[in-house]
């Protein structure tokens, strides 16, 4: 445990000692006989998301450098290490290592991933939100090998497992009260113990189907972290680092080093931290930060294996206390030379998956972003590509089930659309869930209430261009407990397809099932009716850009401001 003032202390203990009892141990010979610190490295990374490839857009830039590729990634952990004393460095990751993953990877169920960061010298890596995507069994699969249940072994070769070791402390199986999985790990590293603990955040539930965590309870992350502490302290581990699937943002002036403003969950988990904890890799928003918050290093390497963080650790060889920590987050250019054996995993998929990667779906006559616009001062608006989904699902479901309005969720658009031709591997990658788009009956009051949940769960729902409705930045926003309290939507602005809404009429919806089932908060939608399932959201968006090319970007005019249309 590094305390700051611990050592200060100790020089002032020292010097009493002195005054009392004589010299001690003062001289150079003496001085010399003390054992020396032990120098850790960590490397760590979080939300990788399958990017085997280097990804495209602004997804593959940051700190104004193109960047990440696993056969890059590659070369450069292996610098760090080289750089470091090689035994003295360990791997680490923060979750969302697969799940909303390109179609190399997902397409094989994100076995190529774990291939792959296995072959990079992974040691440890934290469960996030989207480990949990296909459920708690393939998670297991995941981790320990073995065909894929329905689809087999896809590349006609045995799956091992992963070579590094899940850890996940605060996932329970309901029914037994036990951690699904490992939840933490003793790493020796010249004598020296380092814990390592691995969670994801308390709220996985909300944002993941409800198929993904059944059987699953998730605890509070400060407790639980507190408590595995205290169980690694009485087996002699004083250096103890928390792989925390979850984190926070600074403000936009900050550099991928630099603490400015620090917000979000992340601040309150680690305030609420033992002081035993000495790092916090943490992750989930895809933000680049340094931080020292509490006393504790708190770190974040953004996304999509942009950035490695490497961590400097000095540990007291006699207690096994932390005496100094510092992180660096590096950028992994693409100037070095690639990995080979990564070059030849990529191949090997890229071979096995074949030409429907590369198939023509669509072209686009600019680029089509999934940025969101500023919405009185916050990046709660609409996004070009988002309502470009939203008009893609209603057009796949206006006849066969008379929708006359689709909402997309902001988390469901994975990546930009770059201008030309379209590929369906490209599509794959906006849309990569395979969810199920639902049309169901909600009345008008029931509209109102799932746009007033917006503004509860800091999520904005991308409209199809038949929804146009007005906000008010001076309303009130709703509770959890009731968000249709809230009147930031102004009241009578609401129109479909220009008709303005009746509260107490019914309307057909679009949406997909995973916000059917009251994901990302919206609750709302649970009381719709006469559900009916259809078609793979991917397959209507694909369908989309075939009929409609060349697709340009949408106009941000669904949602406007009293600002923009005073009150009558």
């Amino acid at each position: 445990m590094f305390i700051p003032g611990m050592r200060r202390a100790a020089v002032g203990l020292t010097a009493l000692a002195v005054a009392a009892f004589g010299a001690v141990a003062t001289s150079p010979e003496q001085a010399d006989a003390r054992p020396k610190p032990v120098d850790v490295t960590l490397l760590a990374l979080n939300d990788f998301h399958g990017n085997l490839e280097p990804p495209s857009g602004s997804s593959g830039t940051i700190a104004g450098q193109t960047a990440g590729g696993v056969e890059f990634l590659a070369t450069h952990l292996a610098e760090l290490r080289a750089a470091a004393k090689k035994k003295n460095t360990i791997t680490v990751a923060a979750g969302d290592l697969i799940g909303a993953s390109p179609l190399l990877s997902a397409a094989f169920h994100d076995e190529p991933t774990i291939e792959a960061l296995s072959m990079a010298g992974l040691d440890y890596a934290s469960v996030g939100n989207h480990e949990f995507d296909e459920g708690a069994a393939e998670l297991l699969r995941i981790q320990n090998g073995g065909c894929h249940p329905v689809d087999g072994c896809a590349d006609g070769t045995p799956y091992r497992g992963a070579g590094f070791k899940y850890l996940s402390a605060n996932a329970f199986k309901t029914a037994t009260g036990k951690p699904l999985m490992a939840p933490y790990a003793i790493h020796k590293v010249q004598g020296v113990k380092v814990g390592f603990i691995g969670m994801t955040l308390e709220g996985t539930p909300q944002i993941v189907s409800q198929q993904g965590v059944a059987g699953l309870t998730f605890a509070d992350e400060a407790d639980t972290a507190n408590r595995y502490a205290r169980e690694l302290r009485r087996k002699g581990v004083e250096t103890i680092v928390v792989l925390l699937h979850e984190g926070g943002t600074q403000a936009a002036t900050g550099g991928i080093n630099d603490c400015v403003g620090m917000t979000g969950p992340i601040v309150d988990i680690t305030n609420r931290m033992d002081p035993s904890i000495d790092v916090v890799v943490s992750g989930h928003t895809h933000q680049a930060y340094n931080c020292d918050i509490n006393g504790k290093l708190v770190t974040s390497a953004s996304s999509f294996g942009r950035l490695v963080t490497d961590i400097d650790l000095k540990i007291d060889r006699r207690s096994g206390d932390v005496l100094s920590a510092s992180a660096n987050n590096v950028v992994v250019t693409r100037d070095v030379a690639k990995d080979p054996k990564q070059t030849a995993l990529i191949d090997r998929y890229k071979t096995v998956l074949g030409p429907v990667a590369d198939r023509q779906v669509g072209e686009t006559t600019t680029a089509i972003t999934k940025t969101q616009e500023t919405l009185f001062g916050t990046t709660l608006g609409e996004s070009p590509l988002g309502n470009l989904i939203a008009d893609a699902q209603l057009a796949a479901t206006d006849d066969e089930q008379n929708a006359v309005a689709a909402f997309m969720n902001p988390g469901g658009v994975r990546a930009d659309l770059n201008a030309g031709p379209v590929t369906y591997e490209e599509a794959f990658t906006v849309q990569p869930f395979a969810n199920n788009l639902v049309t169901l009956d909600l009345t008008g009051a029931q509209l109102y209430c799932v746009l007033e949940q917006q503004f509860v769960t800091g999520r904005t729902l991308y409209p199809s261009a038949t929804v146009g409705y007005v906000v008010d930045p001076n309303g009130t926003t709703g509770t959890v407990a009731d968000p249709c309290a809230g009147t930031r939507v102004v009241r009578g602005s609401l129109t479909l397809g220009g008709t303005t809404v009746d509260t107490a009429a019914t309307y057909r919806v679009t949406v997909n099932n995973f916000l059917a089932g009251g994901g990302d908060g919206f609750s709302a939608l649970t009381g719709g009716t006469n559900l009916v399932t259809g078609q793979i959201d991917l397959d209507a968006f694909v369908d989309y850009l075939t009929a409609q090319s060349p697709v340009s970007a949408p106009t941000l005019d669904r949602i406007r401001t009293t600002a923009e249309v005073p009150a009558a």
